[in-house]
């Protein structure tokens, strides 16, 4: 997994947005995805690619009573142990690809904007749906595939510098994708929407809930928000594990 997030110059402006000033309220697709949590008063909670570390922390706010977080950036990691520190998180800086995934040790799985950085979603389900305890949930929001499938993940742009359409391609060929992203090549995955649905129903999940990204009725006077009720750019899901 490449990771742009250790670069400085990305590090740095990834820093100046909202949701990194903000924290979970300066995110469009909160009022969302938070109601995809089950309760987790004593329950245990591993956050795949936890970035600042904001979903580990509503987690204990929540009640959990132990949580880990893990992601491949150290910087990252450093970051979350600053903002989000707390004597039932641990943070650990490695990739979802190398953590062990321990047989049913799990009440909950949260992953927020990594799954699209992940070549093979499938092993990924697979790991997890294993490191599940029986009831346990696996939620999380990942780059829709309207999105990943937009050419270069851009608008079509007018004259005048208003977004025309949004141009999508290439959408059941599967892989890499490249794309510009606060001032750096970035690398992702397209996944289709059959592969992350059948992936999830293929590892014995059921899906129970889920929710394309819209901004709420709050957020609307935000610039740009109003393009975004012209397509959808995440997915979120939550599956349970029998």
């Amino acid at each position: 997994m490449k990771n742009e997030y250790d670069d400085e110059h990305f590090f740095n402006e990834y820093a100046q947005m909202t949701r990194s000033r903000e924290g979970l309220a300066g995110a469009g697709e909160w009022h969302q995805f938070r109601r995809m949590f089950p309760p987790l008063e004593g329950s245990r909670v591993l956050d795949l690619g936890c970035g600042y570390g904001w979903h580990c922390k509503y987690a204990v706010e929540q009640g959990a009573e132990k949580v880990l977080g893990i992601d491949v950036s150290r910087r990252m990691i450093c970051e979350a142990e600053k903002r989000n520190q707390d004597e039932r998180i641990t943070y650990e800086a490695l990739s979802l690809e190398e953590y062990d995934y321990p047989e049913k040790a799990w009440d909950c799985v949260v992953s927020n904007l990594a799954l699209h950085y992940i070549p093979d979603i499938s092993a990924v389900f697979q790991r997890v749906h294993h490191t599940l305890k029986k009831g346990g949930y696996f939620l999380f929001n990942i780059e829709h595939p309207v999105f990943t499938a937009g050419v270069g993940q851009d608008w079509i742009y007018d004259e005048s510098g208003r977004p025309v359409y949004w141009p999508v391609d290439d959408y059941f060929y599967p892989g890499e994708r490249k794309t510009h992203f606060l001032g750096c090549e970035v690398i992702k995955y397209h996944h289709t929407l059959t592969q992350i649905i059948n992936g999830l129903l293929e590892c014995g999940f059921v899906i129970d809930m889920l929710e394309e990204a819209r901004p709420s009725g709050e957020m609307m006077d935000v610039p740009g928000m109003k393009d975004e009720m012209r397509r959808p750019m995440m997915l979120m899901i939550r599956a349970g594990k029998q």
